[in-house]
């Protein structure tokens, strides 16, 4: 079986259904659902049960990004887990070190964006999301299957750290202050970046911070990645502003979204902020620019 990484971290609909049953190939479901809770920030909820009732794409495993693949004694919702506990994740789900992996979501991609940015930060390449996810892959009316999917028996997963691939908020007061070489983009929708929306203490954005928004990076109506010109006129101003650029959102996955959209657009110095706003806003001393309010 060809890697879907040969060209790209991101493969079609058609080659996942030529490759479905392929020995050595683990997708993962990797949705979740934000609900809406007043006074209180958003609320998360697993795609496990929509996975079991409504159905997955057949052979998919449910990859459990709030409580399996991150780490639950995290300060923020998503902390990323430690390399012991990605390693217990990865094998829980049938993945060693000799699987192609294929992540998607019912949303966006962000989620499943999530999911391949840790496996890169652990040192593995061979995984790729699914353009235009579950949403597209309906849409062509391909196989569809309900209940759950037993996990192969996996050999173990080695992580390998990639620390490059994570930015603290030291290295982000940095580049505030113009001491670091680097650019900030914003992956929040319009509202929240302009401050006019969002239920964090504080509103806007990181001051200097260009916007990417994650669900401008997908076809409206497929959901499909944006490719070519279209990618290239969005990424544009951040591709512009410097050759390290550092992703940021709420919580460290519109972020990934943002970072796999420049990488396909031929960014190679790409990193996550992890705490995103959700640390940096909670700290009254670390600014922010909120133009709408």
């Amino acid at each position: 079986m060809s890697s879907p990484l040969s060209s790209s971290p991101v493969v079609s609909t058609q080659w996942l259904a030529d490759h479905l049953g392929s020995d050595h190939l683990v997708i993962l479901d990797a949705t979740v659902f934000t609900r809406a809770a007043a006074n209180v920030g958003p609320r998360y909820i697993s795609g496990r049960d929509d996975y079991l009732t409504k159905g997955h794409i057949p052979g998919a495993v449910f990859a459990d990004l709030l409580n399996v693949f991150s780490d639950p004694a995290g300060e923020f919702d998503f902390s990323r887990p430690s390399a012991e506990l990605f390693e217990v994740a990865a094998a829980s789900v049938g993945i060693d070190n000799g699987t192609t992996v294929v992540v998607y979501d019912a949303a966006v991609s962000q989620w499943a964006a999530r999911i391949w940015w840790l496996f890169r930060a652990f040192g593995y390449d061979d995984v790729a999301v699914l353009d235009g996810g579950l949403t597209k892959w309906h849409a062509e009316t391909r196989p569809f299957a309900t209940g759950g999917v037993r996990p192969r028996v996996a050999g173990g997963f080695t992580a390998a750290l990639r620390p490059e691939l994570w930015v603290d908020k030291t290295f982000v007061e940095s580049i505030v202050a113009g001491g670091a070489d680097a650019a900030l983009v914003c992956s929040l929708p319009p509202a929240e970046f302009a401050g006019a929306a969002g239920s964090r203490p504080r509103a806007g954005h990181i001051p200097g911070s260009i916007s990417l928004p994650a669900a401008k990076l997908v076809d409206p109506a497929t959901n499909a990645f944006l490719r070519g010109d279209q990618l290239a006129a969005m990424v544009a101003p951040a591709a512009a502003a410097s050759g390290h650029l550092v992703t940021y959102c709420g919580g460290g996955i519109a972020a990934a979204a943002g970072a796999l959209a420049l990488i396909r657009a031929g960014n190679d110095h790409v990193s996550i902020y992890d705490g995103s706003l959700n640390e940096w806003a909670t700290d009254a001393t670390a600014p922010l620019s909120a133009p709408g309010v």
